[in-house]
């Protein structure tokens, strides 16, 4: 695994713009995403467009050696219950093993302690077997099922509810510090 200190989040620009509809619309990525549609130039503008000013989300690109590879967003960030939902993925196949790991560690600790959230929460498709294996690894939680919730390859999937607290990130974190074997934060 590389050095943890070679990854960071930083806040995406409209630079990463490209590369970003790149990734999203790739076949990998959609397959995992609620809506699956190609995005157009127009639309992917006008999303970054709102989003430049929301209290409401927030979006980053992750980099290895300040080269992006992947992205973090959390949404719906609510400062009355102190929660937001998070979504992320490696938009770069060819990484290092335990990138995505890394890219969880550091979304929690931004989540945590930068956005000051209480509740970290997550919806992933029941079919996504890596996605479900990486949010138990991680500590969150299983909370329930949206049984029939989205429908996606002709039929409605169930969604999983996850989250996570941050009065369990102290301990989750230090389970990722002797994981790690080196300063993670």
């Amino acid at each position: 695994m590389r050095p943890y200190n070679d990854y960071k989040l930083r806040v995406m620009s409209e630079s990463d713009l490209r590369i970003v509809l790149q990734w999203r619309n790739s076949e990998r990525v959609r397959k995992n995403m609620y809506s699956d549609e190609l995005i157009s130039w127009d639309d992917h503008c006008a999303w970054f467009s709102r989003i430049q000013n929301s209290q409401e989300s927030r979006h980053y690109i992750f980099e290895l050696n300040r080269t992006p590879i992947g992205v973090i967003n959390f949404t719906s960030i609510n400062s009355v219950h102190n929660k937001c939902n998070w979504g992320f993925y490696l938009g770069e196949t060819d990484v290092p093993p335990g990138s995505g790991s890394i890219l969880g560690t550091l979304g929690m600790s931004e989540a945590f302690e930068h956005l000051k959230i209480r509740k970290l929460c997550a919806e992933v498709f029941a079919f996504n077997e890596k996605s479900l294996r990486f949010h138990r690894r991680l500590g969150f939680t299983q909370e329930g099922i949206l049984s029939q919730h989205v429908w996606k390859h002709n039929y409605y999937e169930d969604i999983v509810l996850f989250a996570c607290f941050a009065d369990q990130w102290g301990g989750i974190k230090k389970d990722l510090l002797l994981q790690y074997g080196e300063k993670l934060f």
